[in-house]
């Protein structure tokens, strides 16, 4: 692939619901353009941006891919992302480093939940320009202008038709472009991409003029001069119209609508001139913004090779070869065997063979200019987000904002050996995907993993053993809970006394419990008269503290909780540490018998934003949850905020739940409040499970 200017780049990210069509659109793209000798199918598992193993497997993308096109004269990095919510970090990871959005909609399903949240990743990232494609035209029931219509009410008035189909359905036969009014008519649908200019059949002339009126009004919209124009009467030359439309995509006043047949091979070629006609270059879209290390005032660099060098990295790949890190350059350019700095890490870098990415496909480059991708193997320190320079220049670019995990799931080892390799599997994950978190559970012992949902932390699990041979079960966590007491417990004792021949063993405790809701656990003694010596009143509180740490009614760690030492005696000969730690672990579980104990369960707040048509449908099942609603707040586009209070044993599961109550178009996120006790129609449950869960791991033991 030869070298191209900053001028003649574009960086488009294909964005759309699952299913809708993305990678098959980027393969038809790159067949087009040559890169590719065939059409590769999704179902056939040959499709250049579908490579993982675990794509080829489920039929869908799990991850972005990069895919040059070189097409008149201009290269477009086409980024075909997920459409999943499971995947959201890879969808903003590549929203990040894109200037233009290409939306799919499919033809008969139109604007569903992915292509919903893109649509408001590209307005939080500033992403302005953006383009919609009418895919799978050739389907049953197909209809291009209701889609469009439709999109019209969901997406803004700027979606404006700048094509119609040629019939549809099985009748698919090409595209009218409305600016130029030509027609393009297919030869077969074999997917050759073969077609021939034509005049418009005469059943869509009328058609046609209606919504090339529409298009020019919208063009005349974006320009004074042209606005005067034509309001004057004047007629708009096709260059004006053009420029206009430039203009408002720019500005993201005008939304222009194509539609084709991505597995049909139709009307790609003409989309794909249009993302050079309409996607702003990288130096369109005005200097970047960067900041020094710990500062937060911003200056300004030129999208120019001649700039200091800023590169972000959107994207870590890890094999058996190594790591992988796919990076945009902002400004400046990057050179091949070179070294470079990582701001973000204020570590130095040494830089190999740089190269470009086609799929899984390495083709190697000597430099790379600013506005362009690439991606450089074995970079030490370096992971998503983390901004390069040259040394000595050092500037940060906004990092990217991963979503935070909404599913958690306990991993277990298989074996001994998939044990003693899940901590550097793990950490390879994570590496590979940020939204991926990896935890202990210091109460349980569990080993977590988080992510955005059930399904994608199985899919993280299939990858480990994979990559990395660790095979794993995986599972809901156990709930942490914790125990307490009700009750003041004043007098609790307990007297040791074992004689075994020559020394025994002799203490008595006298202690003290007593509820304290504001604090973890304290000690404290009022030891009169010597009746223990000083020496052994740490071996009482580390006593009771091995006793809090094994529970009274389920094995839970006991909380909330004030001990203090009252009496006792002991034995000059007989009595030691050991005797006091077992007396007063021995009075702590007796006395705590006495003082009501209960189970405490964690509490967990949620943020919950859902289509208003779903709010009564949301707090009927937060009823079912034993949830507390705080609150309900309009957001004023549709959408109520919803915050509740929930035990966490209810929502585990809560990702999946509102994503089936509200058609994936919820959202939600979660922080741990407090823990509260569990009500009492519940907790025998929870105590006896816990109890046969210690006996079967004491048999397992013997």
């Amino acid at each position: 692939m030869r070298a191209y200017k900053t001028e003649a780049i574009r960086n488009v990210g294909v964005f759309s619901h699952g299913g809708a069509g993305k990678t098959s659109l980027v393969e038809a793209m790159l067949f087009n353009a040559k890169a590719t000798s065939r059409l590769g199918r999704v179902e056939e598992g040959n499709t250049t941006t579908d490579f993982d193993p675990d794509e080829v497997k489920r039929h869908q993308s799990i991850q972005l891919a990069l895919a040059p096109i070189e097409w008149s004269d201009h290269k477009i990095n086409a980024i075909d992302s997920p459409g999943y919510a499971e995947f959201l970090g890879e969808v903003k990871a590549a929203m990040r480093v894109v200037d233009g959005v290409l939306l799919l909609l499919d033809a008969v399903g139109g604007v569903e939940v992915g292509a919903e949240q893109a649509w408001t990743l590209a307005n939080e990232a500033g992403v302005a320009a953006r383009l919609l494609f009418v895919n799978r035209m050739d389907r049953e029931n197909a209809d291009f202008l209701k889609t469009v219509w439709k999109a019209r009410d969901m997406l803004g008035k700027g979606v404006t038709p700048l094509q119609l189909p040629i019939g549809s359905q099985q009748n698919l036969r090409g595209v009218v472009d409305l600016l130029h009014r030509k027609a393009y008519l297919y030869k077969n649908l074999n997917g050759s991409g073969e077609f021939s200019e034509g005049p418009i059949p005469a059943d869509m002339e009328q058609a046609v003029k209606t919504l090339r009126e529409e298009l020019i009004e919208r063009a005349a919209e974006t320009d004074d001069d042209l606005t005067l124009k034509y309001l004057e009467g004047e007629t708009l030359t096709d260059d004006e119209i053009t420029q206009g439309v430039i203009k408002g995509i720019k500005a993201g006043q005008i939304i222009p609508a194509f539609c084709g047949s991505a597995t049909g091979n139709i009307g790609i070629s003409q989309l794909l001139d249009a993302l050079v006609t309409y996607i702003p270059s990288p130096a369109d879209c005005g200097a970047v913004k960067v900041s020094r290390p710990g500062s937060s005032e911003t200056t300004e660099l030129a999208v120019s090779p001649h700039s200091p060098l800023t590169a972000l990295v959107f994207k870590t790949q890890v094999d058996r070869y190594g790591t992988l890190s796919l990076f945009r350059i902002y400004s400046g350019a990057l050179h091949s065997d070179s070294t470079i700095h990582n701001t973000t890490k204020n570590k130095d870098e040494r830089v190999g063979q740089l190269m470009t990415l086609k799929g899984k496909e390495q083709q190697p480059v000597s430099e790379l200019v600013a506005g362009d991708m690439g991606a450089v193997a074995k970079l030490t320190d370096t992971a998503a987000g983390d901004t390069l320079t040259a040394v000595g220049q050092p500037f940060v670019l906004p990092r990217i904002d991963f979503p935070a995990p909404v599913f958690a799931a306990a991993i277990t080892p298989r074996t001994k050996s998939d044990l003693d390799k899940l901590g550097p599997a793990l950490a390879q994950l994570v590496a590979e995907d940020p939204t991926l978190q990896a935890s202990k559970d210091v109460i349980t012992g569990e080993t977590i993993l988080s992510g955005m949902g059930e399904n994608h932390v199985h899919i993280a699990a299939d990858r480990m053993q994979r990559k990395s041979g660790v095979s794993v079960d995986v599972g809901l966590p156990h709930i942490p809970y914790r125990e307490t007491i009700k009750r003041k417990v004043p007098h609790a004792l307990h007297r040791h006394k074992k004689q075994t021949g020559g020394h025994g063993q002799f203490a008595e405790v006298v202690i003290e419990l007593e509820p304290m809701p504001d604090s973890e656990f304290e000690f404290g003694e009022r030891v009169v008269g010597g009746s223990v010596p000083k020496n052994f009143i740490p071996a009482v509180e580390k006593g009771v503290r091995e006793a809090l740490a094994e529970g009274i009614l389920a094995g839970y760690p006991v909380v909330n909780i004030r001990v203090v030492l009252l009496d006792g005696k002991f034995h000059a000969v007989d009595s030691s540490e050991m005797a006091f730690k077992i007396a007063s672990s021995a009075a702590f579980k007796e006395g705590a018998q006495q003082g009501q104990p209960i189970l405490l369960e964690p509490i967990y707040t949620l943020h919950v934003r859902v289509p208003d048509r779903f709010s009564g449908d949301i707090m009927s099942d937060m009823n079912s949850k034993r949830a507390r609603v705080l609150g309900m707040t309009p957001q004023g586009d549709g959408y109520t905020l919803i915050e509740a209070q929930a035990p966490l044993a209810e929502v585990q599961r809560y990702v999946s739940d509102l994503r089936a109550m509200t058609q994936g178009r919820g959202t939600f996120s979660m922080e741990f409040s407090n823990y509260e006790e569990v009500p009492a129609h519940i907790a025998p449950a929870i105590v006896e499970a816990a109890k046969a869960a210690h006996a079967a791991k004491a048999d397992a033991v013997h």
